[in-house]
């Protein structure tokens, strides 16, 4: 009998109680497009769609031990990071990526929840480019953690492209610069993502949606890319993957909570199995 070959992803990144973003959204986005997820732990936090409401960073090493266990037995084609709290746990991660020579690396570095709660210590900023983003295939920042990583104030496109340039030059081979937090693109109607390939740029437009349930979009974008290249699609075919993954999921929203409430993470796979 011949074996067929299960993609495999792995996340690493905060517990999110109410199950819109972090892991809970990770392994959602994983499984709807077919990939085995794994995952590694490094805070757990109390948020629901109001805001984050605790934090409860796990002892560094019991993220490490995560991702060796992981590692050392089910193996992994495709990563991500998100929430890693402080610079320890991005030490001891970028140990445990160099060690098993993952090359698949998507780093999305979260830094502040919607609500303004902290994910990223200050401290954390320097060891985040230092020792994680030499490791990256995909950075994918929005203009705020853009703007923390480079010093740049990004106001116009130009600016984004300065701030990308300086990304790319810390490590990754490909920066992504969301747009979402554009104040253009409200009046635009226009999402424009910008995709540096440490040669040339490439715009990436969506439509906005007008909606306040936008919770853990950032955190599923970088998953559906994740889970795209864990099953051998280059990056440009997996960022157009992952945004056509959360468009889906912004579009047909669940309408949850009081707050900000999560996107729908089968929104994309009803979409695929209309189209059959």
């Amino acid at each position: 009998m011949t074996s067929i070959r299960i993609p495999r992803a792995l996340t690493i990144a905060g517990s999110d109680s109410g199950g819109g973003a972090g892991i809970q959204a990770d392994l959602k986005t994983f499984q709807e497009l077919g990939v085995y997820g794994m995952s590694a732990i490094t805070a757990i936090t109390v948020q629901n769609t109001l805001g984050v409401h605790g934090v409860y960073p796990l002892p560094q090493e019991a993220t490490a031990q995560q991702v060796e266990a992981v590692g050392s037995d089910l193996g992994v084609d495709a990563l991500k990071t998100g929430m890693l709290f402080h610079a320890g746990i991005i030490r001891l991660v970028s140990e445990q990526i160099r060690k098993f020579g993952w090359e698949k690396v998507v780093v999305d570095p979260v830094m502040i929840a919607k609500g303004g709660a902290e994910l990223l210590q200050p401290d954390a900023v320097q060891a985040l480019k230092d020792d994680l983003f030499p490791l990256a295939l995909i950075v994918t920042p929005n203009i705020p953690e853009a703007e923390a990583l480079t010093g740049i104030s990004i106001r116009t496109m130009e600016d984004r492209r300065e701030a990308a340039r300086h990304i790319n030059s810390l490590g990754p081979k490909f920066v992504v610069i969301k747009g979402g937090h554009d104040e253009e693109s409200v009046s635009s109607g226009q999402i424009i993502d910008l995709l540096f390939d440490g040669a040339a740029f490439t715009d990436l437009g969506s439509k906005r949606v007008q909606t306040i349930h936008t919770h853990g979009t950032g955190c599923t974008f970088s998953a559906a890319i994740t889970a795209e290249l864990a099953k051998g699609m280059s990056v440009p075919e997996a960022i157009s993957n992952g945004k056509a993954f959360i468009q889906a999921a912004i579009e047909e929203s669940l309408q949850l909570g009081q707050g900000h409430g999560p996107t729908n993470h089968w929104a994309y796979r009803r979409r695929q199995e209309m189209l059959l």
